[in-house]
């Protein structure tokens, strides 16, 4: 294992680099978010309909060089009504964004909020409850304002430690708790650093890290869960914070933090390059693999990521079975969400089958249901019924025989998709075949279907190319 000389800090000298380089933001920056933040919070106390308050990595400090992500709150008395709050925080937020851009839009979360862009940097607007405490929320955002609360208190002196381990987790492709990545969160990079005293010493821990980890900062946890990862948020002890990670991210965090460890790089730091493929090398990769790819897309619902993601999945899963019990077998699957368009990806070893399959029926000493299937193909002309194993056996017609008529036919509308997912399907669908799947808005997408590899063979790979 390579460990080099330490700073007074007890990071590496490759760190710090990293750190004054690329990920600790400038005074100059930090003054002109702040700039922007006072003027919002102003307009907010003006108004005297709600408090204000700045929230997230730019209130905690532990935010990147370049993420311009400002997140304003909108409190109201924990006494208004439901519907009250969504109307009156909506409009608050509407006319607060008004008074600086243009350029903004309603979003869905657990309620309606607003994002806008004011000069330059991504604002969100979102109204929630000022209540007493983290037991005492009544939506999901309430919790937040209590988040900032509590790093804000006890980070001093490892933010630095944050910033590292954030951009090791979006060099890595494992940044961001969304349904697609299904990674780590910014608060739970910094409740990991507070935890285990920074960034060095995370990544020791992480290297002997196995499922169902227990972290319990406050030592007040409310309930059991079952996640891979289990980190109790110490400001709602009913909560992991962990939650929204998957196994397989939880599992590449472990790789990258050993990889780390035994050969400290830059190149864990780096974002990864995009490898986009055009439809001619999709073209020569099919040739060269052997398989059929299709691609099924159709307009995305008009709903969030959180909302419209899982559904994908889920689709795409009922989708595999579908293909798998028509006898058509799938090698890889995957989804994307995209801005006009989703896009559900397969690639299967078999896309044309015979006319006929084979069709069991029941043992024969099951003699009401065997004599009513013997019944049922007793006149076919297709060989069979006859027995084997004891059970009778039909030669059938096979309803599909190319994978091309099964995903263009109703049979689509008549698996697991999810709702919104159906709907959209319902309206129109398209299928793509071969080369023919590619199109310019997934081509990172599909680039990326083809090249699946964990994020610590990537680094590798990419230093041997560099030599």
């Amino acid at each position: 294992m390579v460990s080099g000389p330490g700073t007074e800090t007890g990071r590496l000298p490759l760190e710090e680099k990293i750190l004054m380089e690329q990920l600790r933001p400038s005074a100059e920056e930090r003054d002109y978010i702040a700039g922007v933040a006072h003027r919002l919070l102003a307009a907010i106390a003006k108004s005297g309909k709600a408090e204000g308050m700045v929230v997230g990595s730019i209130a905690r400090n532990t935010w990147v060089k370049g993420d311009r992500d400002l997140d304003v709150f909108l409190l109201f008395p924990p006494d208004m009504p439901r519907e009250t709050l969504e109307a009156e925080g909506l409009a608050l937020a509407r006319s607060i964004a008004r008074k600086f851009t243009t350029n903004f839009c309603e979003k869905y979360a657990e309620h309606p909020y607003i994002n806008a862009t004011i000069d330059s940097i991504d604002v969100d607007i979102v109204p929630c409850y000022n209540v007493a405490s983290a037991a005492k929320i009544q939506s999901a955002v309430d919790r937040t304002p209590f988040h900032t609360r509590y790093i804000t208190d006890k980070i001093n002196g490892l933010t630095d430690d944050v910033l590292l381990l954030k951009q090791f987790a979006k060099a890595g492709g494992i940044y961001g708790s969304d349904q697609m990545t299904e990674g780590f969160s910014g608060y739970l990079c910094e409740l990991l650093i507070l935890h285990y005293g920074g960034f060095g010493p995370l990544l020791a821990a992480a290297s002997e890290w196995g499922p169902h980890l227990k972290i319990d900062i406050g030592h007040h946890a409310a309930k059991e869960f079952n996640e891979p990862l289990i980190v109790i948020d110490p400001v709602d002890p009913r909560r992991n914070v962990a939650a929204a990670l998957s196994i397989d991210r939880m599992a590449e965090f472990v790789e990258l933090a050993r990889g780390y460890r035994e050969a400290p790089s830059a190149a864990f730091f780096a974002l990864p390059r995009e490898r986009p493929c055009c439809p001619k090398d999709l073209s020569a990769l099919l040739a060269s693999r052997g398989t059929s790819l299709y691609a099924v897309t159709f307009a995305t619902p008009p709903f969030i990521e959180e909302i419209v993601v899982p559904q994908l999945k889920r689709s795409t899963g009922a989708i595999c079975d579908l293909l798998a019990r028509s006898g058509f077998v799938v090698h890889h699957a995957h989804y994307r969400m995209g801005t006009g368009r989703c896009m559900l990806l397969f690639e299967l070893l078999v896309d044309e089958l015979p006319p006929i399959r084979r069709h069991e029926g029941p043992p024969v000493w099951n003699q009401v249901n065997a004599e009513k299937f013997r019944e049922k193909y007793r006149d076919a002309s297709l060989p069979g019924p006859f027995i084997e194993n004891g059970r009778y056996i039909m030669e059938v017609p096979r309803e599909f025989v190319r994978v091309s008529d099964l995903l263009t036919s109703p049979a689509l509308l008549n698996v697991g998709v999810g709702r919104h997912v159906r709907a959209s399907l319902a309206k129109d669908w398209c299928v793509f075949e071969g080369a023919d799947c590619w199109q310019e808005e997934f081509a990172a997408f599909i680039a990326g279907f083809f090249s699946r590899c964990s994020p610590l063979v990537r680094i590798e790979r990419d230093r041997v190319a560099r030599k």
